[in-house]
């Protein structure tokens, strides 16, 4: 296909802004779909993993394409939430011009300022769409201005800042270039088509093709598809090609000290080529420069990688990543229920499902630690979705708490902060005031919102913001709205430290009754039910009083001749508090660990014998 016909747009955001809404519209309008079929009934189609569905947000970019009067759209959907950033790093190189969609009541939010910039720094085409302006509270003027001021502050040339403005209720598949919206989504197609450029490709076809491996996919059939742009050339189906790999030996679990690099070459052939066709794909003999393509016969490739035919093959660039903020243990179960609910326990098995996510997950880090490894994020959403892809594929493991990253900077050890929003209703400004106040946040700008609530900005370091989310949840009975972003860099002044009460510890093995919990939840919040097993140096609880307490939650009643009134009574026990994976990540003190099953979450001490316990703590 002639290359000035084909246009590469990302869709780019804050989270929960309207991207995968939007996606929907576009493909459904440009009859992707049969009127019969059941995409046309569905909502958010692009994402198609369970845990997208399940928490109503991106986790992994898209690709996808339409055809609209003669032009081929190839669009791909990125997330929103800061920790999944990585996927929009590596997804904008095969961009040439950006989607990036406003709330017209939030406004430009922190996400929507990390990706831009992103954008912007690689000369990628804006096209802004405030969306949602049917919300009772739009500020749409004012939005306008802040998109200006944000545009003025990232801007890297002047042309930039010259960018059309559209509006849109995506839900509805409505937009237009006023408020006064049409019926359709024909203007942004208009858009895409007019104000975003054809491809940028190298013109100097006569050193061979390259392919920028942006993306990587699987099936049962034809093994991994490496997805990229093509930069230069054509590739051709059975064409024998060099795969060029960047070797960055920190990334590996051999060595993640070394952060050395060269180029690795090796020969491949291209067995089945195809080109994007609405959700699915469709093979093609060849494919020429500016398209987005998924290829096979290449097993070795991996994001970042460069695909090059010629007598002198030349690699791209490859993917820069912002660095890790977070950290995780992650090893082998070692309780004493281990190897009971789990299909993969092992230490090799963990670790050649963590080489496998490398593949994919560009922004991880993984090195040995100890029995485990140490795996390293973007932030606890990040982590912990990954332990829970890897709990549902069957794999058992246990987890430590989650630890910022430290850079030496100068010579100086400094951590990572943050630019934390957070926008609550008055009357939970004083709780919201307070968490923060002793994390030791930095509150830099207070504003009252059209529609009441008032929005802060704080600095806050990554190590205080571990466990704020679930807090300012529960503080603001789940109603706050909060996001963060990566700001830097600065020296460590002083280490900050969880507070939390202790916890209440199972003192026996065997199996946790009614009796023994009536009496054990007078001393604290019960995380178990009756009739679980429970083990010696297992959390089944968190305490009243600051210090841990060892409770024997097995004990039964005793069955005697003596009958009293007080003793006869029925046992009522208060529910029981069931803590998700990310509640379990935040409760954690560094003395203690998550076990992670495909049926079940159990907290533990790291020592689970009480009396040595004491004579660690008391050393």
């Amino acid at each position: 296909m002639d290359r000035n016909r084909i246009r590469n747009v990302a869709i780019i955001a804050h989270v929960d802004h309207g991207k995968t809404t939007l996606v929907d519209g576009l493909l459904k309008q440009s009859h992707t779909f049969r009127d019969n079929q059941a995409e046309m009934s569905q909502t958010l189609i692009m994402d198609s993993g369970d845990q997208e569905h399940e928490r109503g947000i991106t986790i992994t970019a898209k690709q996808t394409s339409v055809f609209y009067e003669g032009y081929k759209i190839n669009i791909i959907d990125t997330p929103g939430h800061a920790d999944f950033s990585g996927e929009v790093e590596r997804t904008l190189n095969m961009a040439d011009g950006v989607l990036l969609i406003v709330d017209a009541q939030e406004g430009p939010m922190p996400q929507t300022k990390f990706v831009l910039s992103k954008a912007l720094a690689l000369k990628l085409k804006p096209v802004v769409i405030i969306n949602k302006i049917d919300k009772p509270a739009a500020r749409i003027e004012e939005v306008k201005d802040e998109i200006a001021d944000l545009f003025l502050e990232l801007a890297t040339d002047e042309s930039q800042l010259n960018y059309p403005i559209y509006y849109a209720i995506a839900r509805e598949g409505r937009a237009g270039k006023t408020t006064d919206l049409d019926s359709d989504l024909k203007v942004i197609f208009d858009s895409i088509i007019n104000d975003i450029p054809a491809p940028t490709i190298d013109e100097n076809e006569g050193k061979g093709a390259q392919l920028l491996v942006a993306a990587l996919a699987a099936d049962n059939y034809l093994g991994k598809y490496a997805i990229g742009k093509i930069f230069r050339g054509k590739l051709k189906k059975g064409e024998t090609v060099k795969l060029l790999h960047t070797d960055f030996s920190s990334g590996s679990l051999s060595d993640s000290s070394d952060s050395s690099k060269n180029i690795i070459s090796s020969q491949a052939k291209i067995e089945r080529l195809f080109t994007y066709r609405g959700l699915g794909k469709e093979e093609t003999p060849e494919a020429f420069a500016g398209d987005i393509v998924a290829l096979t016969g290449i097993p070795k490739a991996n994001i970042g990688d460069t695909i090059a035919s010629g007598d002198n093959p030349e690699a791209l660039p490859t993917i820069e990543l912002e660095p890790p903020t977070l950290s995780i243990y992650i090893g082998p179960n070692t309780s004493p229920l281990k190897g009971q609910e789990g299909e993969f326990t092992t230490s090799r098995q963990i670790a050649e499902r963590l080489e496998r996510e490398l593949e994919t997950n560009i922004a991880l880090k993984i090195s040995p630690d100890g029995l485990g490894y140490k795996v390293s994020g973007r932030g606890e959403l990040h982590l912990s979705v990954l332990i829970e892809t890897m709990r549902r594929e069957g794999y058992e493991l246990e987890a430590g708490r989650p630890e910022v990253v430290y850079k030496i900077i100068d010579g100086v050890k400094s951590e990572p902060y943050e630019s934390l929003t957070v926008e609550v209703e008055t009357a939970y400004v004083g709780p919201v005031s307070q968490e923060l106040g002793i994390r030791k946040a930095e509150l830099k700008s207070t504003e009252i919102t059209s529609s009441g609530t008032t929005r802060f900005t704080y600095e806050i370091t990554t190590a205080a913001l571990i466990g704020l989310r679930n807090n300012l949840l529960t503080a603001t009975k789940g109603t706050v709205i909060m996001s963060s972003i990566p700001k830097g860099y600065r020296p460590v002044e002083s280490k900050y430290k969880p507070e939390r009460n202790g916890a209440l510890i199972a003192f026996e093995s065997g199996t946790s009754t009614a009796y023994a919990l009536d009496a054990a939840q007078a001393r604290g919040t019960l995380f178990i039910p009756p009739q679980v097993p429970v083990y010696q140096g297992m959390i089944v609880g968190l305490s009243n009083k600051k210090e841990d307490i060892d409770l024997n939650i097995c004990r039964e009643k005793q069955l005697t001749n003596m009958r009293t009134h007080a003793s006869d009574g029925a046992i009522q026990l208060t529910p029981y508090t069931q803590l998700s994976l990310e509640q379990c990540l935040d409760f954690l003190l560094d003395d203690e660990l998550l076990e992670v099953t495909p049926k079940s979450l159990r907290l533990r001490k790291r020592q689970l014998d009480p009396t040595k316990r004491k004579r660690e703590n008391r050393y």
